[in-house]
């Protein structure tokens, strides 16, 4: 089953009893947007994309996560929050480094973890992640098991080493033949209503609270 549907005004009582507040966000709730709430920098990203569907991605997630962070830090307004990534290509907020943010996508669903502790997500669609050509090529010898995996298990590891590569800042190619050293992490990974395959990666045992965002109707006109 997918998680509970919460609005906003629930965000700022779920980060207090948290470490970890995972939001779903369907984009397909969204027909209509603006950009009102992108800064300079952010509209110089929004062009640099190429099709309508990276456009809304990007302009949905962004909104609802300077949304979100409002909730969390008592801002005013959503406007007064600004994102950029590091040299990393990691979300930042600005002015807000006690934040960790990572963002996943996959279909008409966008994941947003805003966390006290660092972390790394993946989200990705079973019927996505079956067509993926270099999942075929995971070997035994990278997994340390001498029993047949089936196709769930094999696309768990596959978003757990995504997520991997998200948290410790490594490139997915660097890891993606190597077995996961997962002994010093915490990680959790899950079947989402029998679509969705979900991992999350931090640094040591954190509360997780993860739920579905309500469509933010009043910010898109």
């Amino acid at each position: 089953m997918l998680p509970f549907l919460i609005s906003l005004e629930s965000i700022s009582f779920l980060w207090r009893h948290n470490d970890v507040l995972i939001f779903l966000v369907d984009l397909d709730d969204y027909d209509t947007f603006n950009t009102a709430y992108l800064n300079r920098m952010e509209l110089e990203s929004l062009e640099r994309l190429r099709t309508g569907y990276f456009k809304k991605r990007y302009i949905v997630s962004r909104t609802a996560l300077k949304h979100i962070v409002c909730s969390i830090v008592g801002e005013r307004s959503a406007s007064g929050i600004s994102t950029y990534n590091d040299r990393h290509g990691r979300i930042c907020i600005l002015n807000h480094n006690e934040l960790y943010i990572c963002v996943s996508y996959t279909g008409s669903m966008a994941a947003l973890a805003i966390s006290k502790v660092e972390i790394g997500i993946d989200i990705e669609l079973v019927k996505k992640l079956s067509l993926k050509s270099n999942l075929r090529n995971l070997s035994k010898k990278f997994i340390s098991t001498d029993e047949p995996l089936s196709e769930t298990e094999l696309l768990k590891i596959w978003t757990l080493k995504e997520a991997y590569s998200k948290f410790s800042n490594k490139n997915m190619h660097l890891i993606f033949n190597k077995e996961l050293d997962l002994s010093s992490v915490n990680y959790w990974t899950s079947v989402l209503d029998n679509k969705y395959i979900f991992s999350v990666i931090t640094h040591s045992d954190s509360n997780i609270d993860i739920n579905r965002l309500c469509k933010i109707n009043c910010y898109w006109d």
